[in-house]
């Protein structure tokens, strides 16, 4: 075991530790992996709009870490978790904590915070086999303190909370104590100042500023900006819960603070100075919360005496955060609703209902009974019938449009009809047997790929509402900047330059018209594969009925795998251009030699260069290689093109010998 101190009398076995994909449940989850190799951790979240697996990215390699996506009011799941995965410890982050959103949403807190609570320590009591559960509650539960005071709150202090986000965390802590009392669980509480650092969702003040600085916009301030607030960086804080964990007494309470404090205008005015900004054109004042405490301000001797102190001063965990939102900018993708000065609800939450939870391995998987749904164009077409069956294995809402793209009208009649919270678009012409289709019907071709798409978007934008756009990544071709083989693919923001076939100068075309529209996210696929082998329009079966091929290296989609991520993508609201492929290229003859060895030892083909076979083509193809690396620090886990098509494809399908 690594770590500055060494655990006194208790040392736990399997974790589990609820809310690890949010902001300090992350950093706390991270920490213990890396410090405590021999503990193993199950992290459970329902990856709510301020939570991400990205945050957990550093632990998601490690042999002793599980994830587990799932709902903590889901009772069956939490009895079931608690004995399958014999849990002895458990740290409870997960909660809703956003008080502007509790001001509008307070059911949700109260379902979350207290019923969520009360779900986990029925199924503590039930089982008998926890050892130490670790209640997560805020400082805000002690209420306002007297400006004047030198005193901070102890922890033996009258709880006097007045928001609905404070409330709701006095009822839970109201509930462990009672569980502690009656039941005899093992239960401690702590108390927390405000956090920040890296990876915090940015509605949050410090995020939120640093984010509006970025953009040269206006800091909004509430009321009058006197308010004072206590910071901690969040390493200090991962720190305080590992000296909790393993120092803490069971029934006690502990206050994780510190004694500096700070005004929000001083936090403004600390930012404006390290963008060189002036205050004073820059501070916006906006109207007050409904009711905002002045002050909280909590004795911190208590944890101290366990041997826990503050390290990072204010000034260095600013820049540190500061510096990784700037090289992090887009880490929560959209987040114009966050950004505002009172934000509500700000994204669609994506909460299991009560029986549904998946693992997570390598692949995606979406909560069942979601409130997504979606209405899915291109109905007939082999990407959005996948897309559908894919929504109703999975149980997420969704319809199929009726309408003609073309024709705004219907559009808007399926809209009212199924009144959805996304708009996935695989419609288009694509031509059959294949794009030389389009070089022959101009028109038609035009009529779907360029108006209807657009249209299309213009009515989800008037009903605000996020188009996810399935394209093509068939709008490049190898040239002197991307040289076939050089490693060297093409980027989101590089001009098409592939506009000898007629089928792609549309897409081309619409998608660069699509960039004036903020609610499009495109996801640029190419030669789509997946494991129906039995499909004409599969990459892979095509290139088994040639006898000759271009040998060629090419990026290209599994749709096995990439599919579920387009429904993620849209779950996290992602915008603007996406090339949506597996990394890397594979060539036709590496394909052959795949399909030789896993299907048919008989394969026999032959090769041709381009010239060949311009000679039976109308429109010529596209080649080339796509950069993913936008795609990949979204979806670290993304596979390889080479072991993607082996995993989904090639192995499901595999002949027995």
């Amino acid at each position: 075991m690594s770590g500055e101190f060494e655990p006194a009398s208790y040392k736990p076995k399997k974790i589990l530790i609820t809310g690890a994909a949010g902001f300090i449940g992350s950093h706390v989850t991270n920490r213990l992996i890396k410090n405590y190799p021999d503990y193993e951790i199950v992290a459970l979240d329902k990856l709510d709009y301020c939570s991400s697996l990205k945050n957990l990215h550093p632990s998601r390699a490690s042999p002793n870490f599980k994830f587990l996506k799932g709902d903590i009011t889901c009772a069956d799941l939490m009895n079931y978790l608690l004995v399958s995965e014999g849990i002895d410890t458990i740290m409870h982050f997960a909660a809703q904590t956003h008080v502007d959103n509790s001001f509008g949403n307070s059911f949700e807190f109260t379902n979350n915070n207290i019923y969520g609570t009360h779900v986990l320590l029925e199924a503590c009591k039930l089982t008998g086999q926890v050892k130490r559960f670790i209640h997560v509650s805020t400082d805000e539960v002690y209420g306002e303190t007297d400006m004047e005071s030198d005193i901070g709150n102890p922890e033996a202090s009258q709880l006097l909370p007045t928001n609905p986000y404070s409330a709701t965390k006095a009822g839970a802590e109201m509930l462990v104590m009672a569980y502690h009392r009656s039941y005899g669980l093992p239960t401690i509480t702590t108390r927390g100042n405000n956090v920040y650092g890296p990876n915090q969702f940015p509605e949050k003040l410090i995020p939120k500023f640093i984010l509006l600085a970025m953009k040269g916009q206006q800091l909004p301030i509430h009321g009058n900006g006197s308010n004072v607030r206590s910071y901690l960086y969040c390493a200090d804080v991962a720190e305080a819960f590992d000296v909790i964990l393993h120092k803490g007494v069971i029934g006690h309470v502990y206050n994780v603070g510190t004694k500096k404090e700070r005004s929000v205008l001083d936090v403004a005015a600390d930012i404006c100075t390290l963008f060189k900004l002036e205050p004073e054109k820059t501070i916006h004042y906006v109207q007050d919360r409904p009711f905002n405490d002045h002050r909280y301000f909590l004795d911190d001797q208590k944890l101290k005496r366990l041997g826990w102190k503050e390290k990072t001063p204010w000034e260095e965990g600013l820049k540190l955060t500061l510096e990784w939102y700037k090289k992090n900018p887009h880490w929560w993708g959209d987040v114009t609703g966050a950004l505002c000065p009172h934000p509500s609800v700000i994204l669609l939450t994506d909460s299991c209902g009560n029986d549904d939870a998946f693992f997570l391995h390598n692949g995606y998987e979406i909560c069942g009974r979601s409130r997504l749904k979606f209405l899915i164009y291109g109905k007939t077409g082999w990407i959005g019938g996948l897309l559908g069956k894919y929504c109703k294995d999975k149980g997420i809402a969704f319809e199929f449009g009726t309408g003609r793209l073309e024709d705004k009208n219907s559009l808007l009649d399926d809209m009212k009809r199924v009144r959805p919270t996304h708009v996935l678009n695989a419609a288009g012409i694509t031509g059959r047997p294949n794009v030389d289709w389009c070089e022959s019907h101009r028109v038609e071709t035009i009529r779907t790929n360029v108006m209807g798409t657009l249209t299309l978007a213009d009515v989800c934008k008037e009903k605000n509402v996020l188009m996810m756009n399935f394209a093509t990544g068939c709008i490049y071709e190898y040239d002197s900047m991307h040289p076939q083989g050089s490693g060297i693919g093409f980027k989101e923001d590089d001009e098409p330059n592939f506009t000898r076939s007629f089928y792609s100068k549309t897409k081309a075309m619409v998608e660069g018209l699509l960039k004036a529209y903020e609610n499009v996210c495109t996801l640029r696929l190419r030669m789509p594969i997946s494991a129906d082998l039995s499909n004409p329009r599969n990459f892979v079966t095509k290139l088994a009925r040639y006898n000759k091929v271009v040998n060629i290296p090419n990026s290209m989609t599994v749709l096995d795998e990439m599919l579920p991520i387009a429904i993620e993508m849209a779950r996290r609201n992602c915008r603007g251009a996406w090339n949506f492929t597996n990394p890397g290229v594979i060539s036709h003859n590496e394909i052959f030699e795949l399909y030789k060895e896993y299907i048919d030892p008989q394969l026999k083909w032959s090769n041709f260069n381009l010239e060949e076979q311009a000679k039976v083509l109308v429109a010529p193809r596209s080649n080339n290689h796509m950069d993913v690396t936008k795609l990949k620090k979204e979806f670290p886990e993304v596979l390889s093109i080479k072991d993607s098509i082996i995993r989904y494809v090639l192995e499901p399908n595999k002949k027995k010998k």
